[in-house]
């Protein structure tokens, strides 16, 4: 069952189109830019592209502001060029998956600017809109996530209109039966154009309360956890009215009903709420609602082993049949090899990070760069283009330092991602790690990547088995994949300074696929890790005094130290 279906265990390559390649000269990707590097893309071994949004906006929020669900913006190309990308794609064996915004529109939507001129129009209860309090105020305390009110004073309408984002993005009526239609009909709209997926954007926005609850206040010693900075307000409230309603599920399993007609395509939800690994299992329970969810909690600031073992586990606790997918860095977060590696970022942490991600049990988000052990690009507050980012500057710097553009080779202009002025800088520490440069050298973190990704394709225990993690060193993350007759340990060594894993007699291992030369050491007694180093271990016996089943998923009674 799990090696018929195409996206459980795939790598998904993460294209930000407006960085990935140039191809008309404007200074932004497009889509035949992201053509031309097919064959880049095939060579590192993804099995799929997610594209960020490309289609017709006025680019207040660059593309998650659509103006128009069935065509391309011009500074893309074309619906031809799209038709050309996917058979293009296809051709390398290459997956496409579309970015879909469903919770809202651009304010510069047909929809919208016929909703906006009255209340007995046609498309009058498209968008939420609501009355003022009686003091002329917003109808409740929703807040959004750009800053401020989650409501907008309309006076043609003389309601408010909510905006979970920003205020040009004014939010769709999901209790509305018309748009639930309206919108099953657009993602239609690419399923027949030959898609392969869709990433749907904060998915679990679509839905608000009914009765416009406000959203009770969070306490301070909440407020301190996953993702919390104290210059947005918007921590402050537990978001239980504003989104993640009950009727969500009633609309996923319409649009899983229409996916089903379309063998073969897939759904990866974005989730951010109040429990976010909690939601993700709710969304893909049973095999009627997504396909897959991924969240933001390992887009963290600080890398820790024992953080990223109580998250997987945690999800897998309240996983049925659902099935994870996992990221560590996206368009919307601090690069990680900065989040995670600091200012003197190692490429070896790069190698071990990207090791690490893709052998979780899930399928796995790969976003443009990594591949590359890139860090975030330093911008100017005059440079800044993210609307996010000239809010909050200067306590925090946007988003912008993750979507610069691509550096392919190190001695041309723009390291040959344009030869014209770009949208955003290309960063100056980016050229040492251009492609060119990389792949001329065969220890480079994309060589490694290559490498890991082609000997992964062959171990179906990191493809679909099971995870069970074991206690180990601080630093150092520990788990065990098995599957069938497979069984694989894994190791990683995320401390600039060397590990040292006890090892007892239960278990025969052989070392599968660490890192070069002296990086790595299996005696019989322990596993030696060098800074950032990472090993595959096979189970391949075990002793007279223990069962082969106890050790089959060597579930932990210290089979290491």
């Amino acid at each position: 069952m799990q090696q018929t279906l195409w996206w459980r265990g795939a790598v998904i390559y993460q294209v930000y189109p407006r960085s990935l390649m140039d191809s008309n000269g404007d200074g932004i990707g497009d889509l035949p830019g992201i053509i031309s590097k097919l064959d880049y893309i095939a060579s590192l071994g993804v099995d799929a592209i997610w594209i960020s949004p490309f289609f017709r906006s006025p680019m207040k929020d660059f593309g998650y502001d659509i103006s128009e669900y069935r065509d391309i913006d011009p500074i893309f190309g074309t619906l031809a060029d799209f038709d050309e990308l996917i058979t293009q794609a296809h051709a390398r064996n290459l997956r496409i998956i579309i970015d879909q915004v469903l919770s809202h529109t651009s304010d510069q939507h047909q929809w919208f600017a016929e909703s906006r001129e009255s209340i007995d129009n046609l498309k009058t209860d498209w968008y939420v809109w609501a009355d003022a309090n009686a003091d002329g105020g917003p109808p409740n305390n929703w807040l959004a996530i750009f800053g401020g009110s989650a409501w907008e004073w309309e006076p043609r309408r003389c309601q408010y209109y909510l905006h979970n984002f920003l205020k040009s993005q004014p939010d769709l009526n999901y209790h509305c039966p018309a748009v639930r239609e309206q919108i099953l009909q657009e993602v239609e709209f690419w399923l027949k154009r030959g898609v392969d997926g869709l990433r749907l954007d904060a998915i679990n926005f679509c839905f608000h309360d009914k009765e416009l609850r406000s959203n009770p206040f969070k306490p301070i010693e909440e407020r301190k956890g996953r993702g919390f900075r104290e210059d947005n307000p918007y921590a402050f409230q537990r978001h239980i009215y504003d989104n993640t309603r009950p009727e969500n599920i009633a609309f996923l399993e319409s649009l899983r009903a229409l996916m089903d007609r379309y063998p073969g395509s897939v759904t990866l939800g974005e989730i951010s709420a109040e429990d976010s690994l909690k939601t993700m299992a709710e969304y893909t329970e049973g095999n009627s609602r997504l396909h897959m969810a991924y969240s933001f909690e390992l887009l963290v600031d600080k890398l820790s082993a024992a953080y990223i073992r109580e998250t997987v586990e945690t999800l897998e606790k309240n996983l049925s049949e659902g099935w994870p997918c996992w990221s560590i860095g996206n368009h919307d977060v601090v690069r990680v090899m900065s989040r995670w590696g600091g200012e003197n970022a190692n490429p070896a942490l790069a190698k071990t990070l990207n090791r690490m991600l893709m052998s979780l049990r899930g399928s796995v988000c790969s976003y443009q760069g990594e591949e590359l052990g890139l860090t975030e690009a330093v911008i100017e507050q005059q440079q800044l283009q993210d609307p996010y980012g000239i809010t909050f500057w200067p306590r925090f710097k946007g988003r912008d330092g993750c979507r610069t553009p691509m550096p392919w080779a190190a001695a041309e202009k723009n390291a040959g991602f344009s030869a014209a002025k770009t949208w955003l800088p290309v960063s100056p520490a980016h050229f040492s790690c251009a492609v060119d440069v990389q792949e001329d050298n065969k220890s480079s973190v994309l060589n490694a990547y290559r490498k890991f990704m082609q000997w992964r394709k062959q171990q179906p225990a990191l493809l679909w088995g099971d995870i069970t993690f074991l206690d180990a060193p601080d630093d150092v993350l520990l788990f065990v994949r098995h599957y069938e007759q497979q069984t694989i340990m894994a190791a990683f060594n995320l401390a600039p300074t060397s590990a040292v894993i006890p090892l007892d007699n239960v278990v025969s291992l052989q070392l599968l696929n660490g890192d070069e030369g002296d990086d790595v050491v299996l005696t019989k007694h322990k596993l030696l890790l060098a800074p950032y180093a990472s090993a595959f271990l096979a189970v391949i016996s075990v002793t007279a005094e223990t069962s082969h089943d106890n050790v089959r998923a060597i579930t932990g009674e210290k089979v290491w130290g």
